[in-house]
């Protein structure tokens, strides 16, 4: 792939500890994991993974390599089918299974026009999970996969509509806040997740949106989320397709780069969608102000020009992707994207994420126990 890419483009930060060294000894460390596995138990369950971490759907991204290689290492990877016919579909999932032999699900956008074909793909293919995206899915396709006996995620962007979700027969739900790359709602991933994991424990739920850290994951799972879905973070895997211009806009990007689409005049919607700002964020600028200046002109018609809005960035993601055309592709990424520092290995990146999570167990541990332990000096100091 692209070995190295940081290097030239940002400092190397010292390399995580691992999870197998953490700790005085491996027996503490193992009490640290085994508080970890109790915290996402039910997570890890639902998924059949050691790791209670979805991989964010992204499409161009998320096919069989990156796919394969988050399952092999202990995560749930997602095909993201974005606008794949069923028979692409059929193959993706086939040439993914050649590659792992564990659990990995599928990503459904619900406006496709052939989501029931689709959906049956996935079950032909016995697709264990299958994640509903981009809208409110009709209870029809919500049933057509469990009776496949597939299970069923659904992201909700309010806790309303997740429980709304779950009466029409979702088995998980996903929350995503704003911070993710891609379509984007409102809401930041911290006030989302204290709105719905209080009140939501029918189900498990999974948290997105701007986490790229070990710390994140753990606080998300003491709240009561059941596990995580990253993204961003994986999209300078070195099994990642993704082209080396790609990879090499994140690692030199901070997180203040990922901004979410602009909208100028409200009589013209845009969908808000985070990616690094490039030549053509600008330009999309430009071409909304042309367009309505045009439509107060009388020149073009409200339709006419939502449309041409609309199709800006139509190929976009893929030139920026896979052709590496990075000043006139989209480069959807997250706002965790300032955390990417080099490329790694899937199993490295799982590996540091894990470690991070134990040493912040490991380290509340021995603020809370170490210094003021009964009979310590620095208790009889303070009256202990």
């Amino acid at each position: 792939m692209t070995d190295g890419l940081a290097a030239t483009d940002r400092a190397q930060l010292q390399p995580e500890v691992g999870p197998l060294t953490l700790g005085p000894n491996n027996r503490e460390n193992d009490a640290h994991r085994a508080k970890l596995d109790r915290l996402w138990a039910r997570g890890r369950a639902f998924l059949g993974t050691d790791l209670a971490i979805m991989g964010g759907a992204m499409t161009w991204v998320s096919e069989r390599h990156l796919v394969a290689a988050i399952s092999n290492a202990g995560g749930f990877g997602v095909i993201a089918s974005g606008s794949m016919s069923p028979n692409l579909l059929d193959a993706e999932i086939a040439a993914t299974a050649e590659l792992t032999a564990r659990p990995f699900g599928v990503n459904l956008i619900t406006m496709h026009p052939q989501l029931l074909e689709l959906v049956d793909v996935c079950i032909a293919r016995r697709v264990g999970h299958v994640v509903l995206a981009g809208g409110i899915p009709s209870t029809l396709a919500i049933q057509r996969i469990r009776d496949g006996k597939a299970r069923v995620l659904c992201f909700a962007p309010a806790l309303v509509l997740a429980k709304k979700l779950i009466r029409m027969g979702a088995d998980a739900i996903v929350i995503e806040g704003n911070e993710a790359g891609g379509h984007v709602g409102p809401v930041s991933t911290a006030v989302l997740a204290q709105e719905v994991l209080p009140h939501l424990t029918e189900v498990p739920v999974f948290v997105a949106g701007g986490i790229g850290r070990g710390e994140a994951i753990l606080s998300y799972v003491e709240m009561g989320a059941s596990g995580v879905q990253l993204g961003t973070r994986f999209v300078c895997a070195h099994e990642s397709i993704a082209h080396p211009r790609f990879k090499r806009a994140f690692i030199r990007a901070s997180a203040r780069d990922a901004v979410a689409s602009v909208q100028l005049d409200a009589r013209f919607p845009v969908i808000p969608v985070r990616a690094l700002v490039n030549p053509a964020t600008n330009r999309f600028r430009e071409v909304q102000r042309g367009l309505i200046e045009r439509f107060n002109r009388g020149e073009v018609t409200q339709k006419e020009a939502q449309l041409e809005i609309e199709h800006f960035w139509a190929g976009a993601l893929r030139r920026a992707v896979i052709d590496g055309d990075v000043e006139n592709g989209s480069l959807m990424a997250g706002q965790s994207v300032g955390l990417v520092s080099s490329e790694q290995s899937t199993a490295e990146i799982l590996d540091e994420l894990i470690g991070q999570a134990l040493a912040a167990i490991a380290g509340r541990e021995r603020r809370f126990r170490g210094p003021l332990q009964e009979g310590s000096a620095e208790a009889r100091d303070l009256g202990g």
